[in-house]
């Protein structure tokens, strides 16, 4: 398998150099667009999946007039600076990638060069770098609709302790959710079902149960029989105070987070539970028994044509940011196509949004904000909630 990777990606390497002296014979305008991926170092799987999408995206254009540039973008700032240099020895100055945000610092300072990164860190432009990935802002957005459309008014947004906090911290300020508590929790699990236990009162609640099944026991009454075998198959008693919660975090963590819910018997038909974006990921959502879990999400229909595309194409399937490669080539051919050259980030900024394989998005005002759909794990299948 590997050798036949390797045959691909040479095969793509020589077909993009060929295009290159194929429109310098015809002349005429044309768009040169630089592809800064990882092709060495840890990621550059994922950099030989960009790659792919590239040249699945220039099929479907199907225009001779294209030209593209690969370059490593390895894993450390040095390859970015000479690949950057590179761009800029070449005339090149409107770049896919990186994959990554660790660098923008590096590439702010290549003014003359536009850079369309895959990361989703931030929905706003910096300077030279527009970030094309599912950011928190657009998740959290569509979050917030979806909770006012189901009636819920005491919201609950938890999220951990680590290094990307801020991050959250500034973008729940930015959406401005109303009626909501923070509730920061440490990712280590001891630690974390106490503090959901706190937050849940959860032991409380468990006396009121037992207190109740006391009271009941040894009564004769019919009505009294029946809500003690009721209560015998509950853990508690008594309503929490938040009838929604959003949990900002993904894998283990996020099961972490699912798993305390349950043992705090977080009773499902009264609460609303939606974490962040979860790339349709089963197997986070086939680990926990909560049934009313929910997230926003791109198009699934188009995530599932792309992917399968890219397996009949590549016999594998691809990493779940590389839909958003695909999409950014379409975006660059698309204004070019409109305005005749992009010589700045400027030229993204559009009146209307711009339909992709993600779904719709809209670049205005220096910031992108993308319409997610809202998905349930249901039966095995995802299915979407209307907005």
């Amino acid at each position: 398998m590997k050798k036949f990777l390797k045959l691909i990606l040479s095969y793509l390497l020589i077909t993009f150099n060929t295009f290159v002296l194929a429109i310098e014979d015809k002349g005429g305008n044309v768009l040169k667009i630089g592809v800064l991926a990882p092709l060495s170092g840890e990621l550059k799987s994922l950099g030989k999946e960009v790659i792919y999408s590239v040249n699945l995206a220039l099929h479907d254009i199907d225009n001779p007039y294209i030209e593209i540039y690969p370059k490593d973008s390895g894993s450390n700032k040095e390859k970015i600076i000479k690949s950057c240099k590179e761009f800029q020895e070449e005339g090149i100055n409107i770049i896919l990638g990186p994959v990554e945000s660790k660098f923008t610092k590096e590439l702010n300072k290549f003014e003359d060069l536009i850079f369309l990164s895959l990361s989703n860190i931030s929905s706003n432009i910096k300077e030279n770098v527009i970030m094309t990935g599912i950011n928190l802002e657009s998740q959290l957005l569509t979050i917030k609709k979806f909770i006012k459309k189901k009636n819920k008014n005491k919201t609950i947004i938890l999220y951990p302790k680590n290094e990307y906090t801020k991050h959250v911290d500034k973008n729940i300020k930015l959406v401005n959710f109303p009626n909501t508590k923070i509730f920061k929790y440490d990712q280590d699990p001891k630690k974390l079902t106490k503090q959901i236990e706190k937050l849940t009162n959860y032991k409380q609640r468990k006396t009121n149960l037992n207190s109740r099944i006391k009271k009941l026991e040894g009564s004769e009454e019919p009505e009294d029989i029946r809500e003690l075998n009721k209560l015998k198959q509950r853990y508690t008693l008594g309503k929490i105070n938040f009838d929604s919660f959003v949990i900002i975090d993904f894998d283990d963590s996020l099961k972490s987070v699912l798993t305390s819910l349950v043992y705090t018997d977080v009773v499902e038909n009264d609460v609303l539970i939606v974490a962040g974006n979860q790339w349709f990921d089963k197997s986070i959502l086939e680990e926990t028994s909560i049934k009313n879990f929910y997230f926003p999400s791109i198009d699934l229909k188009n995530f599932e044509k792309f992917n399968n595309r890219f397996y009949e194409t590549y016999n594998y399937k691809p990493s779940e940011i590389t839909i958003l490669a695909y999409d950014s080539i379409g975006l660059i051919y698309y204004l070019w196509k409109s305005k005749g050259s992009v010589t700045s980030v400027k030229n993204f900024n559009f009146d209307k949004n711009i339909r992709g394989k993600i779904g719709n998005f809209k670049i205005s005002e220096n910031k992108v904000i993308q319409e997610l759909n809202i998905y349930k794990l249901e039966e095995g299948k995802f299915i979407r909630n209307k907005l």
